[in-house]
């Protein structure tokens, strides 16, 4: 399970750093002429999401944060899986809640207003649904398991505690 954990935030944290970084630190993308690998990535989800095309300030801010705060967070959640660091459940946690109020945020200003960034119905459900899918799912699941592991920590640490008394 750790191996798979660390596949996971190793794949998370490169995501945050490199492509929602490009993102929200390069404003002109969409006008790249260069064909810049990252310009194009972008220009095409902006087909799911036209929000990213007209740089909506909700989307470039939580890129942003997502970049800068989560980006780094995941990797040290990799170092701290990896060498069994005491803070590993506590830091994973915390970073899934990010995660997931990032996704809120993302999903819940589309919703309000009125939803309608995709070009297509191909690019709604693949791009905008399918991409961002993964971000509420497995966070989710990692949080639980992070609970489950932190209650039984402490709850372990009471029992010693009582003991020892």
């Amino acid at each position: 399970m750790n191996r798979l954990l660390m596949c996971w935030w190793a794949f998370t944290g490169l995501t945050h750093l490199i492509l929602e970084g490009y993102f929200a630190f390069s404003p002109e993308f969409y006008k790249d002429k260069t064909a810049h690998y990252l310009a194009e990535v972008w220009k095409e989800y902006s087909k799911g999401d036209s929000r990213y095309a007209a740089r909506d300030a909700a989307t470039v801010t939580v890129e942003g944060l997502t970049a800068v705060l989560e980006g780094p967070a995941s990797l040290l959640a990799v170092y701290a899986i990896a060498s069994g660091k005491s803070y590993s459940y506590i830091l994973q946690f915390a970073v899934c809640l990010g995660q997931l109020y990032g996704t809120a945020v993302y999903f819940l200003t589309a919703y309000l207003e009125g939803d309608h960034f995709a070009t297509s119905p191909y690019h709604y459900y693949v791009y905008y649904i399918g991409a961002n899918a993964s971000w509420v799912v497995i966070p989710s699941l990692i949080a639980m398991r992070c609970w489950k592991k932190i209650c039984s920590a402490v709850q372990v640490h009471g029992q010693k505690r009582s003991k020892t008394r």
